[in-house]
């Protein structure tokens, strides 16, 4: 699916950019604390950007299964949940943002869960 693909390119090129930022710009602004919180959010975002653009190169390589679409979808909105969170918490240091977190995690989890399933179905 093309738009997979390009949103997976587009979460890597952003966890490159925002990695890059926290290293030059946060780096003494922010407490260590919320720079390691920025770093974790990179993290996740690339993990899950690279795991977006396998879905999408499955879709368009293996028989269909909707799981595969499912699964990239899900890897998304967990970059947005959990990776966005942590980028606002970072800046703004609102605690209360730690309690979305969670929920990109469990979108996160979805999204390899599908994957496992869409696999196990196809191959």
């Amino acid at each position: 699916m093309k738009i997979l693909l390009i949103i997976g390119a587009i979460n890597a090129f952003l966890s490159v950019a925002l990695g890059a930022f926290g290293a030059h710009a946060l780096e003494g602004r922010v407490e260590p604390k919320y720079l390691d919180t920025w770093n974790t959010a990179v993290q996740y975002q690339m993990f899950h950007a690279t795991a977006i653009l396998i879905t999408g190169v499955l879709i368009g390589t293996l028989p269909a299964s909707g799981l595969f679409g499912t699964a990239g979808w899900l890897f998304l909105g967990g970059i947005v949940f959990f990776s966005g969170s942590l980028y606002v918490l970072s800046l703004t240091g609102i605690s209360v943002l730690g309690a979305i977190t969670p929920i990109g995690g469990l979108l996160f989890l979805g999204g390899w869960v599908c994957l496992i399933i869409a696999v196990v179905k196809v191959l």
